[in-house]
């Protein structure tokens, strides 16, 4: 059976200011260390065994550990077990562990509440006379673009050959259920005519197919092999390719699809016909330019076809391997069936007519806004202001945001991400983290994804390690936790 595939997703926001300028680390600076003093102080983030520069190839870049900057800058943990803090120039949100994709879509959302609560505390501290404003997109319009990574749980015995080969028609195709939209292009290539608007905001900035870089040089698929677990075990496909989406029904297919993708790779049960690109990255930009979904690309093999006729040959491979080897891996609450059901659903209606998925996929429904409006106005295709319109469908500030004004269709309620805002997912380690930063935060001397270490007042300091994301859960230690008032009882409790 396939590894159950924990998930969970890293966001970079896009930060500004209504006016005025401040350096963009230090406005991310203030924002986390806001939201931290609002509630109940920070919590170090341990850098301990952090090795970016291992490459799933078998390389090694020893040039790619963390940067010193990082380890300085404004890093916490929070008691619902993820990451707040500032990576190079934005204010990053890296959601707990989560056992299945409806969970991970509760925490993606409960992170948007986390940055304007933050925003809120900045505003109350008078640190400037402007107020900060966060956008949950991908590209400042200036040739910059900043990520929505994912990470998925993967079996270390499937090769990653075998990985790259799964997942590169998906990740390039996936973009017309799952990309956010952009009005015009940062990056043409020579002798390309004007681009209007694409499917997705990170195409322009892929470069190769396979590499260990996130910042430059972007390939459509990770190689670094820091799994932040049992390496003997465990892989985590650390996935930059994706866009931070609004629409939570395509931040649900984004994480289920792919992740079932994945499962079928460990079973050796994705389709059989050839649906490798010749180009995978020139596929990339030319899928995200078709708003019509029409438009066919070449594939290794010589065949001609679209990223629906893709997507249509993995569904339909989902559906005889669902029928097979069920679906328990993408967790207990129904989301593996979910996934199915609204993955049909969305490729259904993309193949009748776009517009029918514009309360589900984000790229048609700004498409709908920046068109609309451009009509109305008699405005060029590449206006300023259908790019304000484009990012301001992202803005968080709820009255200003355009994404909360054209009906997306909802996946969670607002009790629900209020809770995920402080208590952590009870299906992995993260309950763990949560728990003891919640209850022990003064004896917390700092945590990570694979351990939380505590300082009793004396030396040693004590790490307790959590190298299976599997373990941990609400079920196996809450009862531990309610008969362990101090962290020195839980520790006690541990050993023996």
């Amino acid at each position: 059976m396939a590894l159950a595939k924990i998930l969970g997703i890293e966001t970079e926001y896009g930060i500004a200011q209504t006016q005025g300028f401040m350096d963009p680390v230090l406005a991310s600076t203030i924002l986390v260390n806001a939201y931290a003093a609002a509630r109940s102080g920070k919590v170090r983030w341990d850098f301990f065994d952090e090795a970016p520069g291992r490459d799933a190839r078998g390389k090694a870049n020893f040039d790619a550990m963390p940067p010193m900057v990082e380890t300085h800058l404004a890093n916490t943990v929070l008691t619902n077990g993820a990451r707040f803090y500032v990576d190079h120039a934005h204010p990053e949100y890296s959601s707990p562990e989560c056992a299945s994709a409806l969970e991970a879509v509760k925490y993606d959302v409960a992170g948007e509440l986390v940055l304007r609560r933050a925003v809120a505390a900045a505003a109350q501290m008078k640190t400037s006379d402007a107020e900060f404003v966060v956008y949950k997109n991908n590209s400042d319009g200036k040739g910059n673009s900043y990520g929505c990574h994912e990470n998925y749980l993967v079996d270390r015995a499937l090769n990653f050959d075998a990985i790259v080969a799964a997942v590169i028609p998906h990740f390039i195709t996936r973009s017309v259920f799952c990309g956010a939209g952009k009005v015009g292009a940062e990056r043409r290539s020579d002798g390309e005519d004007e681009v209007a608007f694409q499917l997705t905001q990170r195409a322009d900035f892929f470069e190769e197919l396979v590499g260990l870089e996130t910042t430059v040089k972007r390939p459509l698929v990770n190689t670094r092999d820091e799994p932040h677990a049992d390496p003997r075990r465990f892989r985590r496909l650390h996935v930059i390719i994706g866009d931070a989406n609004m629409s939570e029904v395509a931040t649900f297919l984004k994480l289920s699809t792919t992740a079932l993708v994945l499962a079928m790779a460990e079973h050796h049960a994705l389709p059989q016909i050839d649906l490798m690109p010749a180009d995978p990255v020139q596929a990339f930009r030319e899928i995200s330019r078709d708003v019509s979904l029409k438009v066919p690309f070449l594939l290794e093999s010589g065949r001609l076809v679209t990223a629906l006729d893709v997507q249509w040959a993995l569904y339909e491979a989902a559906v005889n391997f669902a029928d097979r080897e069920g679906l328990e891996m993408l967790g207990a609450d129904g989301s593996g069936r979910l996934c199915l059901a609204r993955w049909e659903e969305v490729l259904s209606q993309l193949e009748r007519n776009p517009e029918e998925a514009s309360s589900t996929v984000d790229w048609v429904a700004k498409h709908r806004l920046v068109e609309g409006f451009r009509e109305r106005h008699g405005l060029d295709p590449t206006s300023a202001k259908l790019r304000a319109i484009d990012l301001q469908y992202h803005d968080l500030r709820p009255e200003k945001s355009l994404a909360t004004r054209v009906g997306l269709e909802r996946l969670t309620t607002d009790e629900e991400t209020r809770n995920a805002e402080i208590e952590a997912p009870q299906t992995t380690r993260a309950f763990f983290r949560g728990q003891c930063i919640a209850r022990y935060h003064d004896e917390v001397e700092s945590a990570n994804w694979d351990s939380v270490v505590f300082d009793l007042g004396s030396d040693p300091l004590r790490r307790v390690p959590m190298m299976d994301p599997t373990r941990g859960t609400a079920a196996e230690t809450l009862a531990l936790f309610e008969k362990s008032p101090t962290a020195a009882d839980l520790l006690s409790a541990l050993e023996s």
